[in-house]
């Protein structure tokens, strides 16, 4: 595998996940990034498909307010579908799976002087997948 930067497609695996989406009918594209967002989440031992997922996690960040348009120079090159909202929190979900593996897919795809910046790329794809907080009042106001 080989590994060029440290953006979301900035890999050979994501790079080929992203054909794999460009070549599946669109109906089909929503489901292939269900799947590896699922499988990376339910993984046992080492998490095999952490590459798609933080590729998948960026198509989606893309599309949520804040998210940044995806590289196309090695991301997919067709359009995505507009993803339901659910998404965003699996999408979460495999990305703390990936941040959590210390011993995981960062050791071993990232070089280490480019640790901080792929957890930094990381951080964002989560804030801006993550939901916004429920709002509380803090006091309840009687006119």
């Amino acid at each position: 595998m080989g590994t060029w930067d440290t953006g979301p497609f900035d890999n050979d695996t994501a790079a080929d996940f992203a054909n794999t989406l460009d070549d599946a009918e669109p109906e089909a594209r929503e489901a292939l990034i269900r799947g590896v967002l699922i499988r990376t989440i339910t993984a046992t031992g080492s998490l095999t498909e952490a590459e798609e997922a933080v590729a998948a996690a960026a198509l989606i960040a893309a599309q949520c307010p804040g998210g940044e348009p995806v590289d196309m120079s090695y991301g997919p090159e067709k359009p995505m579908p507009v993803f339901p909202s659910d998404l965003r929190v699996l999408a979460d979900e495999a990305l703390a799976r990936i941040v959590g593996d210390e011993d995981g897919p960062a050791s071993n795809w990232v070089d280490p002087e480019d640790w901080k910046q792929w957890r930094a790329i990381l951080t964002r794809l989560r804030a801006v997948l993550a939901p916004p907080p429920p709002s509380i009042a803090l006091f309840d106001v009687q006119p």
